[in-house]
């Protein structure tokens, strides 16, 4: 088991290795940093009129049923358009299906009781992947939805916007610098000052990597705990099909038993009768 202190110099390495293409050091640097938002937003979309009001890192966003998504960066314009940006290192967390989830999410966000639907803003979700995930060898990839009339296809219109940027793009561009940015570990060798600046401080600077150590601690406690508590409820789930296999309980009683939820306790009844 390591000490603190070899626990502290194992932090210090690894941030060195960090870069904005890993999601936790990615929402550290951009926390209120509304001019490192408006450079990437204005630079995938092409545009120079984003002025960000705006800005939230690891935001989780809730629908009815519970389910639940947790934003990198969630942004808000001067025009009250919203924006998601999220890091995908790996391909299977890009699919279509999670891209759909997380418009869903933003779109139910966004419109309030009582809003007319025709007023709800244009909202925009952006996958910064680590892979071209989309294997095209383009450095943006535009998702829109297309009303097909005949042999023609037109836009739809409805304002959701979903875009993948290929993260292995290299072009002497624009976009090829960000996203040369995105990868490097020193801020020295950036392109862009803005998005330098709030690495160099994370990793050079004795405050910045102070913050930055206790933010690694956290994220290790956290995931501690919740490895403890999925050990104790994998244990309760256990407990209860011993108990449901009893058949001397009703459901209620096992749910109060384990400490489980009856919807959880039901699920775990269904699959025993199906394995028997």
């Amino acid at each position: 088991m390591n000490t603190p202190e070899q626990t502290h110099q194992q932090d210090l390495e690894r941030l060195k290795s960090l870069r904005y293409m890993d999601d936790d050091f990615m929402s550290v640097c951009l926390a209120d940093n509304f001019e490192g938002v408006e450079l990437i937003l204005r630079i995938v979309l092409g545009r120079e009129d984003i002025k960000v009001k705006s800005v939230r890192t690891q935001e989780p966003l809730k629908n009815l049923q519970g389910r639940s998504a947790v934003l990198d960066v969630h942004a808000v314009d001067d025009a009250d358009k919203e924006f998601d940006v999220e890091i995908q290192r790996k391909d299977a967390g890009a699919g279509a299906k999670r891209a759909r989830h997380n418009s869903s999410l933003l779109d139910a966000h966004i419109l309030k009781a009582g809003d007319d639907t025709e007023d709800i803003p244009d909202s925009y979700v952006i996958f910064i992947t680590e892979n071209d995930v989309m294997k095209g060898k383009q450095p943006i990839y535009p998702v829109e939805r297309y009303v097909t009339i005949g042999e023609n296809k037109v836009l739809f219109d409805d304002g959701s916007h979903i875009i993948y940027v290929n993260g292995k793009y290299r072009g002497n561009d624009e976009i090829g610098k960000l996203m040369h940015d995105f990868s490097c570990t020193n801020p020295d060798d950036m392109n862009y000052e803005t998005l330098a600046k709030k690495a160099r401080y994370f990793k050079q600077d004795e405050k910045g990597v102070a913050a930055m150590c206790k933010i690694m601690e956290d994220m290790r406690n956290e995931a501690a705990r919740e490895a403890a508590q999925k050990a104790e409820q994998n244990k309760a789930k256990r407990t209860a099909v011993h108990l449901i296999k009893l058949g001397k309980m009703t459901l209620e009683e096992i749910a109060e038993a384990t400490e489980l939820s009856l919807d959880i306790v039901k699920e775990l009844e269904s699959q025993s009768m199906q394995l028997a």
